[in-house]
């Protein structure tokens, strides 16, 4: 009977924090898995005393005891077997915007880690050695930054782990016993903190100041939604009092046009019966016939034969 293949796909195998295959593998707690120094050294440079899964970030108290999964060793060590380990995938490289690794040769990789004591930036393949070596351990390791000079004292040429409040500047410890000896200074984690809390009070207070704004700009909306009905209103009103005046002086006139109308028919029925009268003369008598002007009016008499 023949058996099916199985393909394994190899990601599914790597450290997430070398990005490599594992190393003596070990499974930690909440199930992920890494490489042993990989953990170890991620969990040495932790400084709150809760260990935390770099992925998950499901936190564990007291620290795991690490032990090797051989399971996953033997897997990792087959796929080492087939040659099938990939080339880093394309997003591992630095870019125009990302710290180079200061090791790597020919295409840098970017950097995952930069040290404050070697004034380097690493990627995780040259990382390796400050989570592997006892001296390395200790030394500083942070965020890649391209600004790692910053951080050195032009005087003394010593990492700045520290900060004069007097003076508003980092300095390092011989500056702190030297020209700023006296001075207001803490550590430049101290200060961090400090700031940091700084920050987040500022925040809530522009985030307040927001919605104030915001609540504000709602009333003046109210304000102006009620103003507008109120113009529309006044300017019903006053289109009301005109139509008022209007249909007032229209019927004024109308009512001076009737009458003018009724006076022109009367005179009109008296200007028939006075035709009718004249049409039924038949004798040659005198009889006055009332002549009007163009206005209507009675202008005179005249006789007729």
């Amino acid at each position: 009977m023949a058996t099916k293949r199985v393909h394994l796909d190899q990601t599914r195998f790597c450290c997430s924090i070398c990005l490599d295959l594992l190393k003596d593998p070990v499974t930690i707690p909440c199930g992920h898995s890494y490489c042993m120094n990989c953990i170890k050294g991620y969990w040495d440079v932790e400084e709150t005393r809760i260990y935390s899964c770099p992925q998950c970030r499901q936190t564990f108290t007291p620290r795991p005891v690490l032990v090797k999964n051989t399971m996953l060793a033997v897997l990792v060590e087959e796929l080492k077997k087939t040659g099938l380990q990939a080339a880093p995938a394309d997003h591992c490289y630095a870019g125009p915007e990302d710290v180079a690794c200061d090791v790597c040769t020919g295409r840098k990789m970017k950097a995952v880690k930069s040290c404050l004591v070697c004034l380097a930036s690493y990627c995780e393949e040259h990382l390796q050695p400050h989570y592997d070596s006892p001296p390395l351990r200790k030394h500083k390791l942070v965020e890649p930054s391209k600004k790692l000079q910053e951080n050195i004292c032009s005087r003394h040429d010593e990492v700045m782990k520290m900060f004069c409040r007097t003076d508003q500047q980092s300095i390092c410890y011989l500056c702190s016993v030297d020209e700023h000896k006296g001075h207001h200074t803490v550590s430049a984690a101290a200060e961090r903190t400090e700031r940091q809390r700084e920050l987040e009070v500022s925040r809530l207070n522009i985030q307040q100041r927001i919605q104030d704004r915001e609540k504000d700009v709602k009333l003046l909306q109210q304000e102006v939604e009620a103003i507008n009905q109120s113009a529309h209103k006044t300017v019903k009103q006053q289109i009301r009092s005109q139509l008022e005046t209007e249909v007032s002086r229209v019927k004024e006139l109308q009512e001076k046009l009737e009458q003018e109308i009724t006076e022109l028919k009367r005179k009109d029925a008296e200007l028939k019966q006075l035709s009718h009268i004249q049409t039924t003369f038949t004798q040659p008598l005198y009889a006055g016939l009332a002549f009007y002007n163009d206005e209507g009016d009675s202008a005179k008499f005249i006789k007729l034969k």
